[in-house]
């Protein structure tokens, strides 16, 4: 287990990212154009984000059922990640436009998208050039 002090470093570290669009999942590996693409656009969107508490807490089978409509990113690690004395080995989170911040589901293999999330507040920015990169890419 990594232990991280912050968040915004870590999404540079997933061996994967995958783009869920209504159901449709599309995974995109470390070192492919696309990966770098998407990256590069998330890395833009947090760059004054500030982490702040978690206004919410994930229940594993409703967020499994909310995948299923509209678009979501997914960063997947290597290894098992822990911050604020929560751990994680993929982070999930839910786009549309006009977001100013989002909650980071966390994902464990032993519980599944159950637990505390993190959340980003955007400070200004908002999702509005990410997401039309997730719609179109």
């Amino acid at each position: 287990m990594v232990i991280v002090e912050e968040l915004d470093n870590i999404f540079n570290e997933a061996e994967e990212i995958i783009v869920y669009d209504n159901d449709v999942k599309t995974s995109y590996k470390a070192g492919s154009p696309k990966y770098g693409e998407i990256l590069e656009s998330w890395n833009t969107t947090i760059s004054s984000a500030h982490q702040m508490p978690a206004l919410g807490v994930s229940i594993d089978e409703y967020t499994r059922k909310e995948l299923k409509s509209g678009i979501w990113l997914e960063f997947c690690f290597d290894t098992v990640y822990e911050c604020c004395g929560m751990p994680f080995e993929k982070l999930l989170i839910g786009l549309d436009r006009e977001y100013y911040g989002f909650n980071l589901i966390r994902y464990t293999a032993e519980h599944g998208y159950e637990g505390r999330c993190f959340y980003l507040d955007l400070f200004g920015k908002n999702t509005n050039d990410l997401y039309d990169l997730l719609l179109n890419i």
